[in-house]
């Protein structure tokens, strides 16, 4: 029996459906020997509704193509099976985690899908995560007043996320210095008494394989601070600040309810916005700042410089990427006045999304040699570096 259509195996097919899927309906007539099962035909209609965009920003009008010229794979591949709310629910559930946040930014950042950033059931729908959060920030300029309660829920959600996962080590480094001559029943590996362990375990030495038994582990309590310390936070704002903007307000907000601390929080580019008066709720201080601009270091911590009432007992930190955009004259001087004046300066440099530091690394080694301790720390490891100032 002769057979002249050719014979594909599994491989070769996968091959292909992939190749459908990142190329798009238009190569239908190339890949025609390929047919689309249900699961294949809802992932191409999902990229479809999203990557049309490239083709209409090319010239090509696939609104007419769509209609008069559709070739579906096993049915219709239009799309006008999805609405924007129907796209973000469906496609959640069709691709790995990462692969759709990567489309959820793009529908918002390269082909501006509007809808999303005006319509309330979308909001709800987007992902709680940091890369949601990212885009209504840079967007917050464009959205409508009915959306406003929508993206402060998403943003309560993120925070929320973060608070949990930082907010115990942060208090507990945060509250007191270790006490070593009081136990603890916490558990927490910054109360661990190695010294004390080893020494109320020796009796567990195991002489054959050299190995010490440990059956009871100590930890130390931590003493209470009493003296009330100043923490003065200014947080750059410029665009390239925004994971550091997110995670210094949900410090801010852990601080500012330390009964030990007086905490003042200034978000600044050119321009300086005081918000010590919203410090203990992050997300209307993420509601408030205003990314983009330049940067004017020296001006705001001059302008902190004035709030200083006890200066042995201030920790100016500056959370920024140490770009300054003003006078570096001026800024050196004031680092080095505040310096002499017994202020304790902490410089926290920015980090990108894969928590790697980006910063100006001959500016802020010209801030060190004038007194500020410069660092990259995530929130949890500034806890640490924080208590240990104090």
């Amino acid at each position: 029996m002769n057979n002249n259509k050719p014979i594909i195996d599994t491989q070769t097919v996968n091959h292909i459906k992939r190749w459908r899927l990142i190329l798009g309906k238009y190569a239908d007539h190339h890949l025609n020997q390929i047919a689309f099962d249900q699961n294949d035909l809802r992932l191409a209609q999902s990229l479809d509704f999203l990557y049309r965009h490239e083709y209409r920003q090319r010239g090509l009008n696939v609104d007419e193509q769509d209609h008069t010229k559709h070739k579906g794979k096993g049915g219709s591949n239009h799309h006008s099976v999805f609405n924007t709310i129907s796209w973000l629910n469906k496609t959640r559930k069709l691709f790995p985690k990462s692969t759709f946040e990567r489309m959820q930014q793009q529908a918002i950042e390269r082909y501006q899908l509007h809808e999303i950033l005006n319509d309330p059931s979308v909001i709800n729908a987007l992902e709680p995560n940091m890369n949601s959060l990212h885009l209504l920030m840079n967007f917050r300029g464009q959205l409508k007043k009915e959306v406003y309660l929508a993206v402060k829920e998403l943003i309560q959600r993120v925070v929320d996320q973060i608070l949990q996962k930082i907010k115990p080590n942060f208090i507990n480094a945060i509250s007191g210095k270790k006490h070593r001559f009081r136990p603890s029943q916490i558990r927490c590996s910054q109360n661990f008494d190695w010294r004390a362990t080893m020494k109320a375990n020796l009796k567990h030495f195991d002489q054959n394989n050299q190995r010490l038994m440990i059956e009871n582990v100590i930890f130390n309590s931590r003493m209470n601070r009493h003296l009330p310390w100043d923490i003065i936070l200014c947080v750059d704002q410029s665009a390239s600040m925004n994971n550091s903007i997110i995670y210094s307000a949900v410090c801010a907000s852990i601080l500012a309810k330390l009964p030990t601390i007086n905490l003042h929080l200034f978000v600044f580019d050119t321009q300086i916005v005081d918000l010590t008066h919203l410090a203990h709720d992050p997300v209307e201080v993420l509601m408030s700042v205003q990314l983009g601009g330049g940067t004017n270091i020296a001006k705001v911590l001059n302008y902190a410089e004035q709030k200083v009432k006890t200066p042995h007992r201030t920790i100016m930190v500056l959370v920024s990427d140490f770009c300054e955009g003003g006078s570096l004259i001026e800024l050196y001087i004031t680092v080095s006045r505040m310096n002499s004046n017994r202020i304790k300066m902490l410089g926290l440099a920015a980090l990108d999304d894969n928590a790697e530091p980006v910063y100006d690394l001959q500016i802020s080694q010209q801030l060190a040699n004038r007194g500020m301790q410069i660092a990259a720390l995530t929130p949890e490891h500034f806890a640490t570096w924080l208590a240990e100032v104090m």
